[in-house]
């Protein structure tokens, strides 16, 4: 664990709200030089506490309106490796994220669908099929609120 102060949150929390954003624009709006920025930034980057960064699409606007989380129970432990089920899962495009999770399910799933005759074709020919199925659970994303994180 590295030790952060109030300058790396607020570097950080510069770059959760717009990772685009460059060392000089952040800099300037903390009042510290581009250099002294980016040395704060590279030394984040190597600490892993910046682990990459990405771009956020809109997927309505790119035509998958339904977004469904999926809590899977495994229908017998030990026959198929967590890896195999792992493996096969993140295999299928529409599923984007696969979470081994403890509690009532072993994994949940994140899919996106065009709309919901897509999303029950995903899930009858792609999800039903993965090897070592239990029960499936599905929850239907009405809405969804951001939030900034660990950093406030």
């Amino acid at each position: 664990m590295i030790a952060l102060d109030d300058t790396d949150r607020a570097i950080l929390k510069a770059l959760v709200a717009d990772a685009t954003r460059s060392a000089g624009a952040i800099g300037r709006a903390l009042g510290l030089s581009q250099p002294a920025t980016w040395r704060r930034i590279r030394r984040l980057e190597e600490a892993g506490v910046i682990a990459g960064r990405r771009i956020d699409l809109d997927a309505e606007r790119l035509g998958f309106g339904v977004t469904v989380f999926l809590g899977v129970k495994l229908a017998t432990k030990g026959r198929v490796s967590l890896e195999d089920f792992e493996r096969a899962a993140t295999a299928i495009p529409e599923v984007q994220t696969v979470q081994h999770v403890l509690g009532l399910y072993d994994y949940r799933l994140r899919v996106t669908a065009r709309d919901l005759a897509d999303f029950e074709r995903v899930l009858r020919r792609r999800i039903m099929t993965l090897p070592g199925l239990g029960n499936v659970e599905a929850n239907v994303l009405l809405s969804e609120e951001r939030r900034p994180g660990p950093l406030g």
